[in-house]
């Protein structure tokens, strides 16, 4: 059956289709490449300088991607050099200077969690699901009495690539050292508790709430009461009160922990 299969088979007609085959698969090869080459977008010789002079961290504190989407982004106008807090102002100069652009330093900063409350802030309810401080926020807010008080569920934690937020006691605590004041955290979390103040700064202010006194005191251990004491004995006036919470102005603070003695509840922390 096979002898005769074979027979059959026109050996000069099959090496015809197989010719045309090959001819064919070069013919279309060909094409491809050439579309390629005359399709191909350039990219700017300036991405990739730009991308060089960033920090690495790809922690999308930018709002982009990573740093290879955000130089992209530079190169194009479509970003500003300071939107990248994990690099050191030298190297936005050596971007400015790249881009023919004006550039101005900015104060180096680092993440402080404005809350301290934790277990010493009651809870609403005992909160069981998904673990992170989105997904807890979705019921009713969160487990904690306070509407302002760190959840302690660690999503601000998840986002830090260098591990500088720890959980102590039911509340985020940011390293100093090993923050690269990326923002990465402070898009994450859910409650809007952390902010960037200068390395220079000695204090901070460790409360969002923006309650009455009577209402913070039956809710919270440590949490801020608006008495103002910090503001009326700041020597250097660098403290007003704002929707019953003190905010301090860093140009004028000397570091003199003044108000971290006044303050009754200890909700200025020393850092």
């Amino acid at each position: 059956m096979n002898s005769l299969l074979l027979s059959s088979i026109n050996v000069s007609s099959l090496l015809i289709v197989i010719a045309i085959v090959a001819v064919l698969a070069i013919v279309f090869a060909l094409l491809i490449s050439l579309v390629s080459k005359l399709c191909a977008v350039k990219e700017d010789e300036r991405v990739s300088a730009v991308s060089e002079k960033l920090a690495g961290a790809n922690c999308g504190g930018c709002g982009f991607a990573g740093c290879a989407d955000y130089a992209k982004a530079l190169v194009e106008g479509r970003a500003t050099i300071n939107d990248c807090g994990a690099t050191a102002n030298e190297q936005k100069e050596e971007i400015a200077n790249i881009l023919g652009l004006p550039f101005t330093a900015t104060v180096e900063t680092f993440a402080v969690v404005k809350c301290a409350g934790g277990s010493k802030c009651k809870d609403k309810f005992s909160y069981v699901g998904n673990k992170g401080c989105t997904f807890q926020t979705v019921f009713a807010g969160g487990s904690k009495a306070c509407a302002d008080g760190c959840l302690g569920d660690g999503t601000c934690a998840d986002a830090c690539q260098n591990g500088g937020i720890k959980i102590v006691d039911g509340v985020a605590y940011t390293d100093k050292a090993l923050c690269t004041s990326c923002g990465a955290c402070i898009k994450k979390c859910p409650k809007q508790l952390i902010e960037l103040i200068p390395k220079t700064a000695k204090v901070y202010v460790a409360c969002s709430t923006k309650c009455r006194g009577k209402d913070v005191m039956g809710v919270c251990e440590v949490g801020c009461i608006g008495c103002g004491l910090c503001a009326k004995n700041c020597p250097e006036k660098a403290i007003t009160m704002v929707n019953n919470l003190p905010v301090i102005d860093y140009e004028k603070c000397s570091g003199c922990l003044t108000c971290v003695g006044k303050c009754p509840r200890k909700s200025i922390k020393e850092i």
